[in-house]
């Protein structure tokens, strides 16, 4: 029988450290996708009310001019993120994680006070002003969040305390799907209508601000980093719930104290260093442009089009009336959710990130084909009825069935690996460059989809061919580039990486950790683990005789 909560560790480790405090530093730090995945559920709606329309004088705009406003709105969110991924950055290396993620959250909830000065006679400018300030709070919660959770994390939950950010993500959205669907229903159309969805944004930015002082714990490794050994030992033994007097304390804090001695050796101190080192070394700069690129593939199977722009799509289908439209839209963000927890719970620490990021293209690629011929041979666009012949049923099943695909796959698992894919050295820069890629094509789709939506092909067929093949093409970059990084400790992945047989690259490591601790429980901790201090040349010495 399958056991569903197995782990796969690369040393014994105490039961003690699976506990309720690594989960609730996670959780709440998680806590800001809450608010990335509200925006992509709420705005593409809420813009699409006939309140809104009529609020802004929007009812007499052509589709063309529609579809410009649209997109200006909902991207200048992106538009803030990617700036704001930056400058997570520096408030991540000089502040630190907790007081970056506290001050990500004050920034979030000033931009989305400002949406609420919005109204017929200010127009639209404090919404566009709005959405940039929130998107710089959110884009560096992107940045740190992950982060944040991948240094806190042992390895054999990694891939799960990193999937509560997904998690996260989902619920937000879950809720904007809703909201809309429940103002539609209860509020009658006017200024409240439309602006309770925006006013709800405040609810888990509040909830955030609020949580990170009583929950959230500093990063050991980065206060490690920072030279502050002594609250990095005490931090480290409050989250593993454990004595710093337990072997395993004792050889994770030489596992971070050797990191941190070779960073500062090989790398330098400063704000730029690691910077410098990150585009001065070879291998460490392909491994970004490949984990980094994840993204341009996450936003070609065409999620962001659906989340901000889900009336359209729908549309596109054959799905008529703004209600219906909504409730089609919930039911895709419940079940985007509920494949959510299952990919974070059931499978990204068990079946890895790579073999589920192809199921998840090949089954994402033939769903998007279906749909396409479906509007390119019935077209239904020129058909429109409130009831969907057997065809648009069936081409909305195939998209039920990318959803399911994309949710247990690509929705979380670029996040995932971007997170546990560099050592300390430079982590926190490639983490910022990792939030800039997604937000950057995450702005491109979001300008784009509109456009695509009136010039690829009649009823937009040509949008949903174009992502089946965008998913088609990232089958071979995962097998050519990608190794699997599941179970691998943060302080490993060079060697990870340095694999030449990318498809066995863990297994081989996998298998040479564990060696190794089988060596150092025969011969001492002094064999495999030096104590710190030791020279980065006796640290090679020890592997070298495994």
């Amino acid at each position: 029988m399958v056991k569903l909560f197995e782990r796969v560790e690369d040393r014994p480790t105490p039961q003690a450290v699976y506990n309720w405090r690594v989960y609730s530093c996670a959780i709440v730090a998680a806590t800001a996708a809450i608010m990335i995945g509200y925006d992509s559920a709420f705005i593409g709606t809420s813009i699409a009310l006939p309140s809104f329309k009529k609020e802004f004088g929007l009812l007499t705009k052509t589709p063309k001019e529609f579809a410009a406003i649209s997109s200006n709105i909902v991207s200048t969110y992106q538009g803030g993120c990617f700036f704001g991924s930056l400058l997570g950055y520096p408030i991540g290396q000089l502040l630190g994680r907790k007081m970056g993620l506290l001050f990500s959250s004050l920034v979030f909830c000033l931009g989305a006070g400002v949406m609420l000065a919005a109204d017929g006679a200010r127009g639209l400018g404090p919404i566009y002003g709005g959405r940039i300030v929130a998107g710089l709070g959110i884009g560096a919660a992107s940045n740190l969040t992950p982060l944040y959770i991948s240094e806190i994390s042992p390895p054999a939950i990694r891939g799960q305390l990193v999937g509560m950010y997904e998690i996260g993500w989902q619920i937000g959205g879950l809720v904007g799907f809703w909201i809309n669907y429940g103002v539609t229903k209860h509020i009658a159309p006017g200024t409240t209508q439309w602006l309770t969805p925006f006013a709800v944004q405040l609810i888990p930015g509040g909830l955030f601000a609020l949580g990170i002082p009583f929950f959230v714990r500093e990063s050991p490794r980065w206060l490690m980093q920072r030279g502050k050994r002594d609250a990095a030992v005490k931090n480290l033994c409050f989250i593993r719930n454990l004595s710093p007097e337990d072997p395993y304390i004792i050889n994770e804090i030489n596992e971070i104290d050797i990191q941190a001695e070779h960073d500062r050796t090989a790398v330098g101190t400063g704000f730029w260093a690691p910077i410098r080192h990150l585009f001065s070394t070879g291998h460490l700069f392909r491994r970004m442009l490949v984990v980094s690129s994840l993204f341009i593939w996450q936003n070609g199977t065409g999620i962001n089009a659906i989340n901000y722009y889900s009336p359209t799509i729908f549309k596109s289908i054959g799905v008529t009336g703004t209600s219906t439209s909504l409730l089609t839209t919930g039911v895709f963000g419940v079940i985007k959710t509920v494949l959510a927890l299952v990919w974070c719970f059931f499978i990204i620490d068990r079946y890895g990130r790579r073999n589920i990021l192809l199921i998840g293209s090949l089954g994402g690629a033939l769903s998007m084909l279906a749909i396409a011929i479906y509007i390119n041979v019935d077209k239904p666009q020129l058909n429109p009825t409130t009831d969907l012949p057997a065809a648009g049923k069936a081409a909305m099943f195939f998209f039920y069935l990318w959803t399911a695909f994309y949710a247990a796959s690509w929705n979380g698992t670029p996040w995932v690996v971007n997170s546990e894919s560099f050592p300390g050295t430079v982590r926190q820069v490639t983490q910022c460059l990792a939030a800039t890629s997604n937000w950057l094509w995450n702005f491109v789709i979001s300008r784009a989809t509109p456009t695509m939506f009136l010039r690829m092909g009649a009823g937009g067929w040509g949008v949903y061919l174009f992502f089946c093949l965008m998913q088609l093409a990232s089958i071979p970059y995962i097998c050519l580039l990608l190794p699997e990084t599941r179970n691998i400790p943060l302080e490993e992945m060079d060697r990870l990486f340095a694999q030449k047989n990318v498809w066995r690259a863990n297994q081989i490591v996998m298998a040479e950790l564990q060696r190794e601790h089988e060596l150092g429980a025969e011969r001492g901790p002094s064999y495999l683990k030096p104590q710190a201090g030791s020279s980065i040349e006796e640290v090679e010495d020890v592997k070298e005789r495994v």
